[in-house]
């Protein structure tokens, strides 16, 4: 039976040990925490499971909140106008559900789980020098744990890494107590609320510990009016201040919120990091290499709601690399190869993706995000990339490219249009779909460029 280390107690390092378990490995699983010193903790994430990612955890019978979670079934975008007013305002459908759980919640119960299932669990804050003494007695030391020591055995690869420094200063608050949207009452959605030059607020239901929530996420381009969290400990104060800037930035945002009220005295965070790409196998004291996962080698921005469900992906696709290893070294070269995989398939459609997103966009990227109020079918398209960030390659980042997409759903709209008007003997006034809360304006109807982009962590 093989032997495998995994470091961290996070969505991959935990759907790691657990799929390898499952198939017979001898695992063992270090986590600085215990199930219940996670559940009775601080949040840790913001985070939206897209379809793909679902199914990983489904797959290996992980899914345990899906029947309580809320399903979430679109995915809205909001511009503001120099008014205050929105200046676009649309909802995407997703073609299948997502869900939020809070990671208290998942992961506590994952914890559990491996434990039950026959895993060898260490409560313990793992080192450089006891990954350097244990990896002699493993057949593969996986690193999950994204931040501090261990994260410093991987170097930074530039090349991949635009970015030297932070891009966003985070503000998160989990609550209960907010309206229904009178956009859409009916639909649960995650709602991604675009300021330009200041910054995005995005709201998403979820599961917490105390039932359904909504998670109020706030990310401010630094140096602006929302990066004022730094400091701000008392969790009383912080959804205070988020509330004000609901009231200054997103009123109708805040328009829901007269009754909001946080989850419990964890139910806040605020923080930020440069994303980075890294090498994806660390070196030891001693000589030997461990593998990195997930966030401890690709850390993107969470503006495009991407952390959770690639660490989700990573999982799966290092799980279905180490099984077809079968009884092989699992040698640097296998490490790089095990990357790789992952990189192109995942890694690499995310972080250009995300890349793009904090960046002020260029005109065709406002045209594109203005469609969505117009053309029903570019709203889903966008929607759905946060399923499949790889589908953006074919329309976002090009102007060209960009225009023939717009041009071919227009035409389509068009023929549509004419059909209709034939078969009923009337032009209707708009080729335009309904959506529910949905306006049409023109593509760069927002009077300065978005500070960035959509997330769901």
């Amino acid at each position: 039976m093989r032997k495998v280390l995994v470091v961290g107690a996070g969505q991959s390092g935990l759907q790691l040990a657990v799929g390898l378990r499952a198939k017979g490995y001898d695992v063992t699983l270090m986590s600085n925490r215990t199930a219940d010193e996670i559940r009775t903790g601080r949040v840790m994430s913001t985070q939206v499971m897209f379809d793909t990612a679902l199914r990983h955890e489904r797959d290996l019978g992980l899914d345990f909140w899906a029947r309580h979670a809320p399903r979430i079934q679109g995915l809205g975008v909001s511009v503001a106008g120099p008014d205050g007013a929105r200046a676009v305002d649309w909802l995407g459908r997703l073609k299948a559900y997502a869900q939020s759980v809070d990671q208290r919640v998942k992961m506590a119960g994952w914890l559990e789980a491996f434990v039950q299932q026959g895993g060898q669990l260490v409560v313990h804050s793992a080192s450089v020098a006891d990954l350097d003494y244990l990896s002699r007695t493993y057949d593969l030391v996986l690193v999950a744990a994204g931040k501090g020591e261990l994260v410093s055995m991987f170097g930074r690869d530039a090349a991949r890494s635009p970015y030297g420094s932070p891009q966003r200063a985070l503000a998160v608050s989990y609550v209960h107590g907010l309206a229904p949207r009178p956009e859409h009452p009916g639909t649960e959605a995650v709602r991604c609320n675009l300021v330009p030059g200041v910054g995005e607020l995005f709201v998403m239901p979820t599961l917490t510990t105390s039932g359904r929530a909504d998670i109020l996420f706030w990310e401010g381009v630094p140096g602006g009016p929302l990066d004022v969290f730094r400091g701000v400990n008392d969790p009383a104060e912080h959804l205070a201040l988020t509330l004000d800037l609901m009231k200054a930035f997103t009123p109708w945002e805040y328009a829901r919120a007269a009754k909001a009220e946080l989850t419990d005295a964890g139910g806040t965070l605020a923080g930020r990091y440069a994303p980075a790409v890294r090498n994806p196998v660390g070196r030891l004291p001693g000589g030997g290499a461990v593998l990195g996962v997930a966030d401890v080698v690709v850390t993107n921005d969470p503006i495009t709601g991407q952390g959770a469900n690639s660490a989700a992906k990573c999982a799966a696709s290092y799980l279905s690399s180490i099984l077809m290893h079968g009884d092989k070294p699992f040698d640097e070269a296998w490490m790089k190869a095990t990357f790789d995989k992952f990189w192109f398939t995942t890694g690499k459609p995310v972080t250009q993706w995300t890349n793009a997103m904090l960046a002020p966009p260029p005109a065709h990227v406002l045209e594109l995000i203005g469609a969505g109020g117009r053309y029903q079918e570019v709203a889903d398209r966008f929607a759905n990339g946060f399923d499949n960030p790889a589908d953006f390659d074919a329309f976002f980042y090009d102007p060209q490219d960009a225009a023939d997409y717009l041009a071919e759903v227009a035409g389509a709209g068009a023929a549509a249009e004419a059909g209709a008007a034939a078969g009923s003997g009337s032009v209707g006034a708009s080729g335009a779909a309904a959506v529910p809360g949905s306006r049409s304006v023109p593509g760069s109807g927002a009077a300065s460029a978005p500070a960035g982009g959509p997330a769901a962590e």
